[in-house]
């Protein structure tokens, strides 16, 4: 085996909770101990994030942190734990298969959109998803087209576009499908839509090749009415004329110590 090399350094990012400050000084011994050098302080030279929490933290140190380069993996004390993969009883084993090199690192696609204002275009990275909705439960229309051929006049309380990662997220729980991570996929999903004599909406998901775009512009009197969410944070914006999403030439890594860990995953958290 090769001899491991001292001094390398890691960044632990984690929730200012009893469990995970618990779980932070029980892992930063452990690491110390095996001579890695543990940074609280986001260190843009590390070789890995470590973030402790939920789901939520993940997202949150991810958006934080600007998508960086540095692989992730998670420590989960939240609940669902999708992103979070060790167990705190776990921690022994995450080190030594680490320092032995027994993973390998997958590739997260994300989700890009440019929102246009006027002449401005604002643009937003997603992990999970951008939801496209109506602020104040409001029902909105949306004209949707994918790669300019026109697809629908959605009509209802909004789309959710989602990457294969976030298909377990949002899209999951408002009837879309799960789409398997590797895959370069976009994910359209309706929120409550409107089938009537007076609007007809797609009633079920509808999965886009990463590599074509999704426009949607809303109706002129809704311009102001709608809200944009990206992983769950609200974006309001006034005069949006169009909304152009598809998937990002950025991605994000994440270790992965078991091939069949998507698999066991979705089994323990969904069955």
């Amino acid at each position: 085996m090769k001899k491991f090399e001292k001094g390398r350094r890691i960044n632990i990012l984690y929730n200012d909770n009893l469990d995970s400050k618990k779980v932070f000084n029980l892992l930063k011994i452990k690491l110390n101990e095996n001579g890695f050098l543990v940074s609280e302080d986001y260190n843009s030279q590390a070789e890995l994030n470590i973030c402790i929490g939920g789901d939520g933290a993940f997202l949150r140190s991810v958006h934080k942190y600007n998508f960086p380069n540095i692989p992730f993996i998670g420590v989960n004390t939240g609940h669902l734990g999708f992103y979070q993969e060790i167990l705190p009883e776990d921690i022994d084993t995450f080190i030594e298969k680490y320092m032995k090199k027994e993973y390998f690192t997958e590739k997260i696609y994300l989700i890009e959109s440019k929102i246009l204002i006027d002449k401005k275009i604002i643009k937003l990275l997603g992990i999970n998803e951008i939801v496209v909705k109506g602020t104040a439960s409001k029902v909105v229309h949306l004209e949707i087209f994918i790669d300019n051929n026109h697809l629908e006049m959605f009509s209802g309380d909004g789309i959710i576009i989602s990457t294969p990662m976030g298909s377990t997220a949002y899209n999951f729980s408002s009837g879309g499908s799960i789409v398997y991570p590797l895959l370069k996929a976009l994910q359209i999903t309706p929120l409550s839509p409107i089938s009537s004599k007076a609007y007809r909406s797609l009633p079920n998901s509808a999965v886009i090749p990463g590599n074509m775009t999704i426009t949607v512009k809303p109706e002129f009197k809704y311009e102001n009415s709608i809200l944009i969410m990206n992983d769950g944070v609200e974006n309001r914006y006034d005069n949006i004329t169009e909304i152009n999403l598809t998937m990002s030439k950025k991605k994000i890594y994440k270790l992965n110590f078991d091939k069949d860990m998507y698999w066991n995953n979705l089994k323990s958290k969904f069955l």
